[in-house]
């Protein structure tokens, strides 16, 4: 049984999100970067996620993928750590977790693509336009100091990033709101922690490719 947690990661990947969420839970990991490519298309890591892809994280003989999947599941399989409210208190973290792994990770990609989805055709997509996104977004991170309330959880953790990356890149919009949300949380320590570390593995990575 493995009761470590390893990380299959790519210190280029949503790997990201997950290293920082081990941080912040706090217990020990192993982490196994692979190359873009080959690495991830082997037999052995295929039996572990057929997408060929990264984050995947087994934990216990489990094999969860999916970044928002493994933030949650990180924050039950370590309950301690408190990054999920209680389960009738679970109505904003399930909301902004999922809306984050839908709606703003669609509209950012399809805005990013170039993609735009007709007005008369918004009613067939999830997220509707990369507008009302944005403004959902915005309320979401202004209501509060976090997602559920005046403590963080898994849900700012994998939101967060997702603010933190379009703003870097300049996929979602430029709002003072979004920098306020992003500066709460990436002054973080454990944010601090899994940035280094991934930064420092982008450097070994580079070299040996």
């Amino acid at each position: 049984m493995t009761t470590t947690p390893i990380l299959y990661t790519n210190p280029m990947s949503r790997g990201r999100i997950v290293r920082w969420m081990l941080e912040e839970v706090g217990v020990p990991y192993e982490t196994v970067v692979l190359p873009y490519g080959p690495s991830m298309k082997t037999p052995d890591f295929l039996a572990l996620n057929p997408m060929g892809k990264v984050p995947t994280l087994v934990h216990n003989e489990m094999v969860i993928t999916e970044a928002a999947a493994i933030c949650a599941y990180l924050a039950d399989a370590f309950p301690d750590a408190g990054f999920a409210p209680s389960l009738e208190n679970r109505g904003a973290y399930y909301r902004w977790l999922f809306f984050a792994a839908g709606s703003l990770e669609n509209a950012v990609t399809n805005r990013s693509l170039g993609f735009e989805i007709p007005e008369e055709k918004r009613g067939m997509v999830g997220y509707g336009s990369f507008d009302l996104v944005m403004d959902t977004l915005e309320g979401a991170v202004t209501q509060q100091p976090f997602l559920t309330g005046e403590r963080i959880s898994a849900a700012d953790i994998y939101l967060g990033s997702h603010i933190g990356w379009g703003l870097q890149f300049k996929s979602i919009e430029p709002r003072p709101a979004f920098y306020a949300y992003w500066d709460r949380l990436s002054k973080r320590p454990a944010y601090e922690r899994a940035t280094g570390l991934d930064d420092a593995a982008i450097g070994g990575y580079t070299r040996s490719s």
